[in-house]
């Protein structure tokens, strides 16, 4: 069998029988909209993350769109977004008007760096998106030392890529990804540590009023209970009865995936530490890493995509996450010039993921370590 960077199949195969039980409660319900197993996996999700309020939705995207709009944000307000992300960040907050500013990143991490939101602020700065990278939390400290100047800044979480992840925020406390802002988002899907079997996502806070809002606003503006009254502009976002029980059925096995991710990840680093020209993905001391992706970082793009090219030889895939940074895309060239962020742009030529997924096995690990120190000479 061929290495495979996502095995959906393997890893669903021994859920099969829970899978075809939560199917079937759906469909003998026939509650397919806002039926009870919505709610419940809200409230399973919500004993995961220690209490904060879940406020299922449709994707991740409309996750971030409804966390803008429950903020009460308008057009030309500014947020700023890392240069380093995937474009649904910066795309949800431009559909609804919002004046996206870019900042650039840690070069460690991919990350939102604490100094380039600082110089990133002005008095029309409405909220800050720090995405929390590849499966470890941004330097939130950092950022909230940043904001302790700027109370009416909100912080948006980002969490599509690590549901799960821990963040020491000192004095003792910590807290899951998602958790420790105004408001988390996420989403559920299918490649994701806790994916769907389609689109979905969800809203994390820990403030039960706008908790209540977003659900609201999910909910084409109608309060909790009442139909055919709209109080606000809302949206259509609301997760399937069917992917919130199946969601149920995965979350009781994120736990072991991720202790099974870590584990891989360590066997990674330890063949891959030392090779010359390769660097095995940064922990940050303040946060657990849930893996979401396992990212190496070559020198340059020559060197990425030549180590890309001899892997694709050895049957052995990989993906770039990102090739581009946000103000290189075409939509969105008029946010920033290049040279403007350094680190984005060298990381976007840098950046190399290896396949990781629960069901990989040791030795498969082995195989891809192997072939990268064949291309390194070793």
């Amino acid at each position: 069998m061929p290495i495979r960077l996502l095995d959906l199949p393997a890893q669903h195969a021994p859920l099969r029988a829970e899978l075809d039980a939560a199917l079937a409660r759906v469909l003998d319900a026939g509650d397919f909209i806002q039926g009870a197993e919505v709610g419940a996996f809200a409230a399973d999700l919500s004993a995961y993350l220690g209490g904060a309020h879940v406020v299922p939705c449709a994707n991740g995207t409309d996750a971030l769109t409804l966390a803008f709009l429950a903020l009460g944000l308008h057009p030309g307000d500014e947020i700023i977004v890392p240069a380093f992300t995937y474009v649904a960040t910066a795309e949800a907050a431009a559909l609804l008007g919002l004046t996206v500013v870019l900042a650039d990143v840690d070069p460690a991490t991919g990350n939102l760096q604490p100094a380039a939101l600082a110089a990133a602020l002005t008095p029309r700065t409405r909220a800050v998106v720090p995405v929390h990278l590849f499966g470890q939390c941004a330097d939130l400290r950092g950022l909230r030392v940043v904001l302790a100047a700027h109370p009416d800044v909100a912080v948006v979480e980002d969490t599509a890529q690590a549901l799960g992840a821990t963040y020491d925020l000192g004095a003792g406390q910590t807290v899951f990804a998602g958790t420790a802002g105004t408001v988390g988002t996420t989403s559920f899907f299918p490649s994701k540590n806790l994916g769907a079997f389609g689109d979905g996502g969800a809203l994390l806070t820990t403030d039960a009023a706008l908790a209540a809002r977003l659900r609201q606003i999910a909910n084409h503006g109608q309060p909790a209970g009442v139909k055919y009254r709209h109080e606000c502009v809302g949206l259509n976002s609301r997760l399937d009865t069917v992917q919130a029980a199946l969601l149920r059925v995965k979350l009781r096995h994120l736990n072991a995936w991720t202790t099974r991710r870590q584990a891989l990840a360590a066997r990674y680093d330890a063949a891959l530490v030392g090779l010359p020209g390769i660097r095995v993905p940064a922990r940050a001391a303040h946060s657990s890493h849930v893996f979401h992706q396992y990212v190496i970082q070559l020198p340059d793009a020559a060197t990425r995509d030549g180590l890309r090219a001899h892997l694709a030889a050895r049957q052995v895939p990989t993906a770039i996450y990102y090739p581009l940074p946000l103000h290189f895309q075409p939509a969105y060239g008029h946010l920033g010039r290049a040279g403007q962020f350094p680190v984005s742009e060298a990381l976007c030529g840098q950046v190399l993921a290896l396949p990781l997924h629960p069901t990989l096995t040791n030795a498969e690990v082995a195989t891809v370590a192997d072939a990268i120190a064949d291309f390194c000479g070793w």
